[in-house]
């Protein structure tokens, strides 16, 4: 059954653009299982995802030609067995006969020969079959690979790509006491403010859950909103993209009035719930935020642009196989046309923190740049290292943000904009 259920959610993510984790989460056998199934069976699904290249890769050495595009499915029952075989230490036996069994099941059986012997060609030829393979480079597509290297250079490349093969940590925003938190869960206290926990931590379990006490958000996601600073009494923040709500409860928090918008009913009911668990109230607007004014102008805009999200890889491995270059360059329009918008939302000594969870220099600071140049009464507010836990390395040397996955945290970019 979990493999089954492996099979199910690679199959929609690659022939069918859908997200894995809403593919696993939305399958309905998935809460049929019990939980060191479900575990199982999610396992097998981001780490074949995480090593698809490498896998790929070991097929095509073992074939004397390619598969035909009508077994594509089979195809996916060889990387589910491969991945087992080769990165989940599955018992030899159980990994190739449970694969040769799912060929049956899902009717790939002019294929069991060939998934037989291809899973046993590995058993016996493990080391050489791995020996050799440039690892960072397969599991990265080249559009990616080159992208990278031309902003920060082939070390820094490897190393994000390095990173991307690692299970991420679980962080957590706190509402208050951060540190006190952090002792409490024996967690560690970051420098950025938040704390952190193994990955493998059940979280509705943990002290504090039921009583709204903090929220899952990656580190490098918490650092846009500390860009307003520490006490937010009083002030007006619009919160656009707003969804699910990380960002607006940081904003929240330190006691700022927030209008959460987003253009997503659905998203927002997701915001509603999140921010109703921490006993933390927005107002709550379904609209277009290029299109949409404050009936007051505000102290402050948050926009966390919509992205190609490939500084999240490392917990979503399938954005690598989800996005395209063409993506990117649609963002790139679509964070313009949101930023230009913002500028009319805020009074003139207010500002606005543009952030988003891309590596792409497109998606990021060539959005600063065009709106600089078209917004000449417009400059950075340079970020200073001691705003975000003195993480100097986090700042560039045009005084924006930018972590990297090799930092233990999403790739985020973010700059602060105000009127000059």
């Amino acid at each position: 059954m979990p493999r089954s259920l492996a099979f199910d959610v690679l199959t929609v993510t690659l022939h069918s653009s859908q997200p894995f984790d809403d593919a696993f989460n939305q399958h309905p056998r998935v809460n049929k299982l019990e939980p060191r199934d479900r575990g199982f069976a999610f396992n097998i699904v981001i780490t074949t995802l995480r090593h698809l290249g490498q896998i790929d890769d070991i097929i095509d050495k073992c074939l004397d030609k390619k598969l035909p595009p009508k077994a594509r499915l089979a195809k996916i029952i060889l990387r589910i067995g491969i991945c087992q075989l080769l990165f989940l230490d599955t018992p030899q036996h159980a990994a190739v006969s449970t694969s040769v069994d799912l060929a049956d099941q899902q009717k790939q059986g002019p294929y069991k020969k060939l998934i037989n012997a291809i899973l046993r060609r590995v058993t016996r030829e493990r080391e050489k079959l791995l020996a050799g393979q440039d690892i960072e480079k397969l599991n990265t597509p080249s559009w990616l690979w080159d992208s990278w290297a031309q902003a920060y250079g082939e070390e820094t490349t490897r190393r994000i790509a390095a990173a991307h093969l690692e299970m991420p940590a679980l962080d957590l925003s706190v509402k208050s006491d951060p540190a006190g938190w952090a002792e409490k869960l024996e967690a560690q206290f970051l420098p950025t403010g938040g704390i952190r926990l193994p990955a493998s931590t059940n979280v509705t379990e943990l002290a504090g859950y039921e009583d709204g006490a903090w929220w899952v958000q990656d580190a490098a996601a918490s650092l846009p909103a500390q860009l307003f600073g520490k006490d937010l009494t009083g002030k007006k923040i619009a919160d656009i993209c707003a969804a699910p709500g990380g960002k607006a409860a940081q904003l929240l928090a330190a006691g700022a009035e927030v209008i959460a918008l987003d253009r997503s009913e659905k998203r927002l009911v997701t915001l509603a719930e999140n921010l109703s668990r921490l006993a933390l109230t927005a107002e709550t607007i379904c609209a277009d935020a290029a299109a949409w004014r404050p009936d007051v102008l505000l102290d402050g805009v948050l926009l966390d642009a919509p992205c190609s999200a490939t500084g999240t890889i490392r917990r979503h491995p399938d954005v690598q196989n989800l996005k395209r270059e063409k993506d990117v360059s649609h963002a790139h329009q679509a964070q313009l046309r949101l930023l230009n918008a913002a500028a009319e939302m805020v009074k003139p000594e207010g500002i606005i923190v543009f952030a988003t969870c891309s590596l792409q220099p497109e998606e990021g600071p060539d959005v600063i740049e065009a709106f600089l140049t078209a917004h000449p009464n417009w400059q950075r507010q340079p970020i200073n290292a001691q705003e975000i836990g003195d993480n100097a390395e986090f700042i560039t040397d045009a005084g924006d943000l930018r972590t990297f996955p090799y930092f233990r945290m999403d790739g985020f970019f973010a700059a602060r904009l105000g009127q000059k």
